[in-house]
């Protein structure tokens, strides 16, 4: 049986302003519908990009879990259509409160890309495809 990757999720303090920061960053569109007093959603084009209020964690049984600060265990990569586009989206990202953890570089696997923490601290990366390498 093959399953379809259908959400990416993200526990928030602040699931209005999170949802917020990547609906002005990248320009996805809330999914109303799925709106609850806990969750806020928005279409990532094939995947659903969720955003779990803080009272998720005991509606999921993980309130053994809630962390005093994020850590790095999993990180959402967002495609874009050139190098150029990353560079302009950094800039955005940081104008609406990301912190650069790596500036754009070239990577050993023929990307161009850049690492940034959101306003909650969760690591992204934006990265453009440069093709297969010669």
């Amino acid at each position: 049986m093959a399953a379809r990757f259908s959400y990416f999720n993200l526990l928030a303090r602040d699931i209005d302003a999170l949802a917020g920061f990547y609906a002005g960053l990248l320009g996805y569109p809330e999914v109303a519908a799925l709106r609850s007093p806990i969750f806020r959603c928005l279409d990532a084009g094939g995947v659903l990009l969720g955003f779990n209020a803080w009272a998720a964690y005991d509606l999921l049984g993980m309130s053994d879990r809630v962390p005093d600060r994020p850590a790095t265990a999993a990180y959402a990569t967002f495609e874009l259509d050139s190098a150029a586009a990353v560079d302009a989206c950094v800039e955005r990202a940081r104008q609406l409160g990301a912190t650069l953890v790596k500036a754009q570089y070239r990577t050993y696997y023929h990307a161009y890309q850049a690492v940034l923490a959101d306003p909650e601290g969760n690591v992204f990366r934006l990265n453009h495809d440069l093709g297969p390498t010669a």
